[in-house]
Formats: C-alpha cells, sequence, structure tokens
C-alpha cells in the first residue's frame, strides 16, 4: 500500500502559478500511474492530469490543457503538477491519486486506488 500527501497549495492572484508537490511513501511510486484530480465546493471530483508510470505518457484535461503540466521524479518518490496562468475557476482542493496498472489512462476517480488528502487551492480574482 502506497501513502500519498500533497502539498504546495495555497492562496495566488489570478494570473499566478503554483506548483503541486505528491509524495508518496510505503512503495515505489514508479509501479503506480498517477493523477491529480479536484474537487470545488458543491461539484464533483474532476480530473486534472495523468503520468504513466514511467513518465512518458501523460493526459490532462481540457481545462488543464495548456496551462498545468505533470511530472514525475520516481527517484524521489514524488509527483508534481505544475499549475500556471491560474484563475478563480481553478479554485479547489487538490488530489493526487495512483493506480496500480500501469497501462491505464483512466480519467475515472474510481479507478484510482489510493488518495492523499488533498491540498487546497484558492485563486483571487
Amino acid at each position: 500500500q502506497v501513502q500519498l500527501v500533497e502539498s504546495g497549495g495555497g492562496l495566488v492572484q489570478a494570473g499566478g502559478s503554483l506548483r503541486l508537490s505528491c509524495a508518496a511513501s510505503g512503495r515505489s511510486l514508479s509501479s503506480y500511474t498517477m493523477g491529480w484530480f479536484r474537487q470545488a465546493p458543491g461539484k464533483e471530483r474532476e480530473f486534472v492530469a495523468m503520468i504513466s508510470c514511467a513518465g512518458g505518457r501523460t493526459r490532462s484535461a481540457d481545462s488543464a490543457q495548456g496551462r498545468f503540466i505533470i511530472s514525475r521524479d520516481n527517484a524521489k518518490n514524488t509527483v508534481y503538477l505544475q499549475m500556471n496562468s491560474l484563475g478563480p475557476e481553478d479554485t479547489a482542493l487538490y488530489y493526487c491519486a495512483a493506480d496500480r496498472d500501469c497501462s491505464t489512462r483512466s480519467t475515472i476517480p474510481r479507478s484510482y486506488d489510493y488518495w492523499g488528502q488533498g491540498t487546497q487551492v484558492t485563486v483571487s480574482s
């Protein structure tokens, strides 16, 4: 089993940037497809981006393309989400998640096996 801890959230003005980190413990992160999801108050959890086990394949939501970049450093057991050009619509609790299937490209939350507690991102206008 892998434990995930997100960090890097905070309050930022519109147009600013944040870099989220997701640190894993318990098992090597290289065995997991990793995803970032977010959930705003009153809304369902939604897919943001995912990266394959070795980092060779990524996929992003339409809302993230061109602004957010997902990456991973398996040697550090950490996954990142670089978020640029943030807007108030990006305000949400951001979660990282791990999927034991290295072939998946799933954007569905229930496909992922392990979740962190989330880190809050608030973008002021």
